[in-house]
């Protein structure tokens, strides 16, 4: 993988990914996800859903940057994929994040101007164009939403329960992300209105139902 995607998809950079469950936390409220056991079925069900529909327009935008792609369709055609309001909201709050810290690791002018055509973007658009500044390929961007999208979720999971790290860590290094990364990259140069559509209506129904629940009780996480 290229620097600049280890560097994305560390969680100490400061996109403000780390304040996201991925739903995780309304599933734990909700007691379907109580110990490591059910972590497995979780984390792969969001890595071939939401971790897909990311990985695909992370590389996209990384084949945009190198192409001079069009920001605004690609952004318009990932928010048409995101039914779930409360889901776009959280895309955009990282992608506001990521492109703040950032502009000033890579600047350029392809960064520029996808925010003066979208100034609030979606994190994998974002996160992609990113990658693609910084020289790396659409499967290292698609790799870096891939893995961004199970390990919040999989970090959220040690917080919420308590769980072992080392266990839970584990569980993320056996999920298959090379297949979902390379079936992303595959489509990099697609036709944005003609890239896959991988949804779960699942996941939207839990960040629909935790953002209710945010405005009566406090939570740990935006989203």
């Amino acid at each position: 993988m290229d620097l600049s995607a280890l560097i994305l998809a560390d969680s100490r950079f400061p996109g403000g990914g780390h304040v996201h469950s991925g739903g995780l936390e309304e599933v734990v409220a909700r007691r379907i996800v109580t110990s490591v056991r059910d972590l497995p079925g979780f984390l792969s069900g969001r890595l071939r859903t939401a971790g897909s529909l990311a990985a695909v327009f992370a590389s996209a935008s990384a084949h945009a940057a190198v192409t001079e792609g069009n920001w605004s369709l690609l952004d318009s055609e990932l928010d048409a994929r995101t039914p779930s309001l409360a889901q776009r909201e959280a895309s955009r709050a990282q992608g506001r994040g990521t492109a703040r810290a950032g502009r000033i690791a890579w600047p350029s002018p392809v960064l520029d101007a996808l925010l003066t055509e979208t100034p609030r973007p979606h994190h994998p658009i974002v996160l992609g164009a990113l990658v693609g500044v910084a020289g790396g390929s659409p499967y290292d961007a698609a790799m870096a939403a891939a893995y961004l999208s199970v390990s919040g979720p999989a970090s959220a999971a040690v917080r919420l329960l308590g769980l072992d790290p080392f266990a839970v860590n584990a569980v993320v290094a056996r999920l298959d992300l090379h297949s979902v990364c390379a079936e992303a990259a595959a489509v990099a140069g697609d036709d944005p209105a003609a890239l896959p559509s991988p949804g779960s209506p699942a996941l939207d129904l839990f960040a629909e139902a935790h953002a209710r629940h945010h405005q009566e009780e406090v939570r740990l996480f935006a989203s």
